[in-house]
Formats: C-alpha cells, structure tokens, sequence
C-alpha cells in the first residue's frame, strides 16, 4: 500500500497555494473538467515524491460549512478486489465498490472518506462488485 494524497475543498485557490507555497510545497499539476465543472490542483514537498495534497475547487461553490471542505485521504493498494473484500470481511461498508477495478470509497470509524486506487491498470471487472450498489456518500 502507498499513501497517494489528502484532498482538500478550497474556495479560493489561488490563496491556497500561495499558503502552501509558503509551507514549502509546489504545484506538480493541475486538471480542468468542464463537465464537472471543478479544477484539481495536486501540491508536493519538492523532491519528495510521497503524499500530495489535492486540492478541488468546485466552480459554482459559495463557501464550505460543518467541515465540508475535508475530502478524503487516498491510497493505492495492489488488488483493490482483495483489499476491499478484507474490509467487508471485517464488517466495513463499501460505500463506493470497485466496479471499474480501479477506484473504491470506505469511511473510517469517524467517518472519514478513503479513496482506494488501484496500483498499475485496473483489474477486469468481477462479481460481486459488477453489481453491488453504492452503500452512501463517498
């Protein structure tokens, strides 16, 4: 497993990173989707290629509350099936399943939102995630 990055809602992105850059960090890159109509921004300690920080802002958004602007943390994992069947096993929800086989949503105990992606290319799709439904916001 490797930990990928920490997702944060920001309404004013251009501050944000000046008070990164101030930490330290540097933009590495930057996506645009029209149709989602959101930018995100990834930050990273230069010459460390560990955990980055994404950064999302969602275009038409007017301000964050009750903590709404924490997203989630992300981690690659080497069989997304089998990661995802561990947790199941052990009675946690799979709020988003790995139906693609690649990308998965869990929430913690304190119900923080993790991404699992999986490492390299995306596994066949297979049952029973093909059909299981999403189980709740991700």
């Amino acid at each position: 497993m490797r930990f990928l990055h920490t997702m944060l809602r920001v309404s004013d992105p251009e501050a944000t990173i000046r008070f990164f850059n101030l930490l330290g960090l540097e933009e590495r890159r930057r996506m645009d989707n029209e149709a989602g109509r959101y930018t995100l921004i990834f930050l990273g300690v230069p010459g460390d290629e560990g955990g980055e920080v994404e950064l999302t802002h969602n275009w038409n958004e007017s301000g964050y509350g009750g903590g709404r602007n924490f997203g989630h943390l992300a981690y690659q994992v080497d069989d997304i099936y089998e990661t995802c069947r561990r947790l199941m096993d052990a009675g946690i929800t799979i709020n988003r399943p790995p139906r693609d086989g690649r990308m998965a949503f869990v929430r913690s105990p304190d119900n923080i939102s993790v991404e699992l992606l999986q490492k390299g290319e995306a596994l066949a799709p297979a049952e029973p995630w093909v059909s299981m439904p999403n189980s709740g916001e991700w």
